[in-house]
C-alpha cells in the first residue's frame, strides 16, 4: 500500500495489567451512550414512514404520498422540508452541544459529562413520546441533539482511556456496537408498533428507558485515571489504575499519565495549539475522518430505511422487516470488528471496508437505474428485491466493520492528553454537522439526483479509501500516551511534524 503500515517493535512500552471484570463492566455501562444515538438513528426513519405519525404532524407529506400530488416521480414522494427538520434537528443541536460538552469533560470530567447527556436523553425522549404538536416533537429532538453532543464526547475518550492497550480497540468499539444494537432495537420496536394506532409514541418513548440507565450507571462509574490527574486528583488516579488494572504496581504507567497531564498543563489554549504543526495529523484525522463517514452515505439507510425500501417499490410492512435485517446485519458485522481490530490493525479494515462498500453502492445504483430509470417508474420482482436488500446488507456490513467504529476510534486514540478534548470536540462537531447536512438534504437529493445518489457516494468511498491509504498510520498495540511519537515515520507527516517529536526510541517504519 502506497502509505506504509507501520508497528511498534518489542522494545515499545507495554504496561503490566490484566483485563479485570471491573473494567469491563465499567466500559459496557459507559457504552450504553452509543446505545441512545442507535436507538434515535434507527427509530426515526420508521416513525417518519408511520401513518398515524404522518397525519398527526405531517398530514401534507400523508397527502402527497397517498395521492402523490405535485410530483411525478416515486423519488419525490416523500420530499418535505419539515419532515427532514424532525430527523435533522437532532443533530444541529449536537453539533452545538458538542463545543460545551469538550470543555465539560476537560474540567468535570468524563463521567459528569455521560451523566447530562443521559439526561437530556430522558428529557427530549419524554418530550417526544408525549408530544401533541410540531414546536415540542422539535424540542424533544433538540434535546436529543444535546445528549448526543455529550455523549459522543464523551463516551470514546472514557472508553480509550480506561482500556488497555492491547484491547483498547475492541473496548472503544463497544460504543459502535452499542449503536448498531440501538438501531437494531429501534427497528424492532418500529415493526412492532406500526400498526398501533400510537404505535409512534411508544417508538419515541422507549428511548426514555436506556437513558434512565445511562444517568443511574453513570453515578456508580468511576472517572478515568487521565481526567483524574489532569484535575489534580493523583491518589485517586492511582487507586483507580490498579482497580482497572488488577495489579497493584502501576507505578510506570501512571507516571507516563502524569508526565502526559503536565505537558498538557503547559497548554492553555488547545482549540490554537491543536492548529500548531506537531499536531497536524491529529486537526486533519478528526475532521477528515468524520467528515468521510457520514459522505459513506450510511445515514441513508440508517436513517430512512424504510421510507428507502418503500420508495423502492417495497411494501409497508416488508419495508420495515428490511431494516431490521438490514439492522442485525449492522449487529453482527461490528462485532466481527471487534474480535478483529487488534488483531489485524485499523488499516486494513478500513480499506477493505472501503472497496466491499464501493462495489455494493455501484451495484445498487445500476440496479435502481435499469428498473426504475429517470421517472421513477418500476418494481422489482421478489427475486430482484431480495438481491437488492442483499447488496444493501453489503454495503452495511463493510461500513459496520470499518468506517463506523473506527469513525470514532482513530480520533479519540490518536490525540494527546492536551489537545484530547479538542480534538474530540472537533470530531463529534464535524460528524454532526454532516449527518445534519445529509439527513437535511436526502429526500431532495433522492428526488432530483435519482439513483445517482448512490453513484455520488461511490464517489466519496473512493477518494476516503486513498485517504487512509496514503495518510493513516497503524495504531494497533500502541500506548495511547506514545502515539503522538508516530508520525515522524511516515513519509508525509514527516515533513510537517517538528524534529522534536522523536520516534527513534519506539518505532521502526515496517513497509515502504
Amino acid at each position: 500500500m502506497a502509505g506504509g503500515a507501520f508497528s511498534n517493535p518489542s522494545k515499545a512500552r507495554h504496561y503490566e495489567g490484566k483485563v479485570t471484570a471491573f473494567v469491563l463492566i465499567t466500559c459496557f455501562v459507559a457504552a450504553m451512550g452509543g446505545l441512545l444515538f442507535g436507538y434515535d438513528l434507527g427509530i426515526t426513519g420508521g416513525v417518519t414512514s408511520m401513518k398515524p405519525f404522518l397525519i398527526k404532524f405531517f398530514p401534507s407529506v400523508y397527502r402527497q404520498m397517498k395521492d402523490g400530488l405535485g410530483h411525478q416521480s416515486a423519488y419525490c414522494k416523500f420530499d418535505n422540508e419539515l419532515l427532514t427538520l424532525f430527523t435533522s434537528s437532532l443533530y444541529l443541536a449536537a453539533l452545538v452541544a458538542s463545543f460545551f460538552a469538550s470543555i465539560t469533560t476537560r474540567i468535570l470530567g468524563r463521567k459528569p459529562s455521560m451523566f447530562i447527556g443521559g439526561l437530556f436523553f430522558l428529557v427530549g425522549s419524554l418530550l417526544n413520546g408525549f408530544a401533541m404538536n410540531i414546536e415540542m416533537l422539535i424540542i424533544g429532538r433538540l434535546f436529543l441533539g444535546f445528549g448526543v453532543g455529550y455523549c459522543n464526547q464523551s463516551v470514546p475518550v472514557y472508553l480509550s482511556e480506561m482500556a488497555p492497550t492491547n484491547i483498547r480497540g475492541a473496548l472503544n468499539m463497544g460504543f459502535q456496537m452499542m449503536i448498531t444494537i440501538g438501531i437494531l432495537i429501534a427497528n424492532l420496536i418500529n415493526y412492532g408498533t406500526a400498526k398501533l394506532e400510537n404505535g409512534w409514541r411508544i417508538s419515541l418513548g422507549v428511548g426514555a428507558i436506556p437513558a434512565f440507565l445511562l444517568c443511574l450507571g453513570s453515578l456508580f462509574l468511576g472517572d478515568t485515571p487521565n481526567s483524574m490527574i489532569e484535575r489534580g486528583q493523583h491518589d485517586q488516579a492511582k487507586a483507580m489504575l490498579q482497580k482497572i488494572r488488577g495489579i497493584q504496581n502501576v507505578d510506570e504507567e501512571l507516571q507516563d499519565l502524569v508526565d502526559a497531564s503536565e505537558a498538557a498543563k503547559k497548554v492553555e489554549h488547545p482549540w490554537k495549539n491543536i492548529s500548531q504543526p506537531r499536531y497536524r495529523p491529529q486537526l486533519i484525522f478528526c475532521s477528515f475522518i468524520p467528515f468521510f463517514q457520514q459522505l459513506t452515505g450510511i445515514n441513508v439507510i440508517m436513517f430512512y430505511a424504510p421510507v428507502l425500501f418503500n420508495t423502492l417499490g417495497f411494501g409497508d410492512d416488508a419495508s420495515l422487516m428490511s431494516a431490521v435485517i438490514t439492522g442485525g446485519v449492522n449487529v453482527l458485522a461490528t462485532l466481527v470488528s471487534i474480535l478483529c481490530v487488534d488483531k489485524f490493525g485499523r488499516r486494513i479494515l478500513f480499506l477493505e471496508g472501503g472497496i466491499q462498500m464501493l462495489i455494493s453502492q455501484i451495484l445498487v445504483g445500476v440496479m435502481i437505474a435499469l428498473k426504475f430509470g429517470m421517472n421513477g417508474e418500476g418494481s422489482f420482482s421478489k427475486g430482484e428485491a431480495n438481491f437488492l436488500l442483499f447488496l444493501i446488507c453489503a454495503y452495511v456490513a463493510a461500513f459496520a466493520w470499518s468506517w463506523g467504529p473506527l469513525g470514532w476510534l482513530v480520533p479519540s486514540e490518536i490525540c494527546p492528553l492536551e489537545v484530547r478534548s479538542a480534538g474530540q470536540a472537533i470530531n463529534v462537531a464535524v460528524n454532526m454537522l454532516f449527518t445534519f447536512v445529509i439527513a437535511q438534504a436526502f429526500l431532495t437529493m433522492l428526488c432530483h439526483l435519482k439513483f445517482s445518489l448512490f453513484f455520488f457516494f461511490a464517489f466519496f468511498v473512493v477518494i476516503m479509501t486513498f485517504f487512509i491509504d496514503l495518510l493513516l498510520l497503524e495504531t494497533k498495540n500502541l500506548p495511547i500516551e506514545e502515539i503522538n511519537k508516530v508520525w515522524r515515520s511516515h513519509w508525509f507527516w514527516s515533513k510537517i511534524v517538528p524534529n522534536d517529536v522523536s520516534t527513534d526510541n519506539y518505532y521502526h517504519k515496517t513497509s515502504p
